[in-house]
C-alpha cells in the first residue's frame, strides 16, 4: 500500500494495534512528591494554587494533596524516598533566602527551587535552566499565580519530573498546561528522528527505489503512533482515563497531522539533499500542532476554529521551512 493512499480511518485502525493505552495508565498513577518549606503562608498559598481546579468539571484524584509534603528546612528529613522530585523553598524577600539553611536542603540531593515572592523586586530572577540534584536555583516573582510562574518556574519544575510528567499533571491542575507542552516537545523530537531516518533511506538512489515506498508508509504509521500516544498522554494529564477509543473525538487533529506528513514527502522529493532536514522539521512542527490542538481541546472543551488552526499551521510551516533553507544554504557553502 502506498503511503499516499492511506486514509485517516485505515491509518488509525493500523496504529491502534500498536498503541498500548495501559502504559499511559501506569504513567498517570506513578508516585511523586514535592517537598515544600519556608514561609508558612506562602507554602499554604502555593499548595492551594497547585491543587486548585479552574472549574467543577476538572477531575482531580483524591491523593493529589499527598503529593505536596511540608518539611522543616531546619530539620531536614533523613530519608526522603525515591518518589521525592524536588524541594521548593518559599520566602517573601531576599533576606528570607539569605537566612535559610539551604545547605541542609542541598544535602537531600534533590533540586532546590528557592522561590521568592516580592512585588517590588527588580529585576526578577529567572534562571536559564532548572537546578540539578543538590543545587539551588533562585526565582523571584511578583506574586504567586499561574501567570507569574508559567514563564520559567513551572517549565523548569516539570523538567525535573522526567518519567512522571503525566502523573504530575493529573494530580496538580495548575501544571497541566505546562506538562502538556513538555509532552508535546518530547513527542515532536521523537517524530523528527523517525522522519529524518526515513528521509535518509529515500535520499539514497538505489535504496530509495527498492524500499522507499515502504519507508514512507512506515514513517506515517510510526509518527501517527507517536501522536496518538501523545494525545492519550495529554488526555490522562487532564484527568481523562487513557483510552484509544477517545481518539475518535480528536480525529480532526490527527487529520491535520497527516497533511503535514504529505507536505514533508513532497518537499523532500523536490530538494533531495535538504529533504532530510525539511522532512524532519515538518514532522516536528506537525506534532507540535497536534499537541497544541489536543491541549486546546481539553483546556477549553472545544476544537480550535479553522482560523486558529490555520494560524498555527502557517507559523509552524514558516519556521520549518526557514530552518530547512538555512541548513540547505550551509550545505551548499561547505
Amino acid at each position: 500500500m502506498k503511503a499516499a493512499t492511506i486514509n485517516a480511518s485505515d491509518l488509525l485502525t493500523l496504529v491502534r494495534k500498536g498503541v498500548n493505552a495501559s502504559t499511559v495508565h501506569t504513567e498517570a498513577r506513578k508516585p511523586f512528591r514535592f517537598l515544600l518549606c519556608g514561609d508558612p503562608g506562602l507554602v499554604a498559598e502555593l499548595r492551594a494554587l497547585l491543587l486548585l481546579a479552574r472549574d467543577s468539571d476538572e477531575n482531580i484524584p483524591l491523593d493529589a494533596a499527598s503529593t505536596l509534603e511540608t518539611i522543616d528546612p531546619e530539620r531536614r528529613p533523613t530519608v526522603v524516598g525515591a518518589d521525592a522530585r524536588c524541594v521548593i523553598f518559599l520566602g517573601r524577600g531576599a533576606a528570607d533566602v539569605a537566612g535559610a539553611r539551604l545547605d541542609l536542603l542541598q544535602q537531600l540531593r534533590l533540586p532546590v527551587f528557592a522561590l521568592t515572592v516580592d512585588a517590588a523586586a527588580t529585576p526578577l530572577a529567572q534562571p536559564g535552566a532548572a537546578p540539578a540534584a543538590g543545587e539551588v536555583a533562585e526565582y523571584v516573582v511578583p506574586r504567586l499565580d499561574r501567570e507569574s510562574l508559567r514563564g520559567r518556574f513551572f517549565p523548569q519544575l516539570i523538567d525535573r519530573c522526567k518519567g512522571v510528567e503525566v502523573a504530575v499533571g493529573r494530580r496538580l491542575p495548575a501544571l497541566r498546561e505546562t506538562v502538556a507542552a513538555k509532552l508535546t516537545r518530547d513527542a515532536a523530537s521523537s517524530a523528527l528522528k523517525v522522519a529524518a531516518a526515513s528521509a535518509v533511506v529515500e535520499s539514497v538512489p538505489l535504496l530509495g527505489i527498492v524500499i522507499g515506498a515502504v519507508a514512507s508508509a512506515g514513517d506515517i504509521v510510526a509518527i501517527t503512533g507517536i501522536q496518538i500516544v501523545l494525545m492519550i498522554q495529554i488526555g490522562a494529564t487532564y484527568g481523562k482515563d487513557p483510552d484509544v477509543a477517545r481518539i475518535w473525538e480528536l480525529l480532526p487533529v490527527v487529520g491535520g497531522g497527516l497533511g503535514w506528513r504529505a507536505l514533508s514527502r513532497e518537499l523532500a522529493g523536490f530538494i533531495p539533499v535538504a529533504g532530510i532536514a525539511i522532512k524532519g522539521a515538518i514532522a516536528y512542527a506537525g506534532t507540535i500542532v497536534v499537541g497544541e490542538g489536543v491541549s486546546f481541546f481539553y483546556e477549553y472543551g472545544r476544537h480550535m476554529t479553522a482560523q486558529q488552526a490555520g494560524q498555527i499551521y502557517e507559523e509552524k510551516k514558516r519556521a520549518a521551512l526557514t530552518f530547512a533553507r538555512t541548513l540547505a544554504s550551509r550545505i551548499k557553502k561547505s
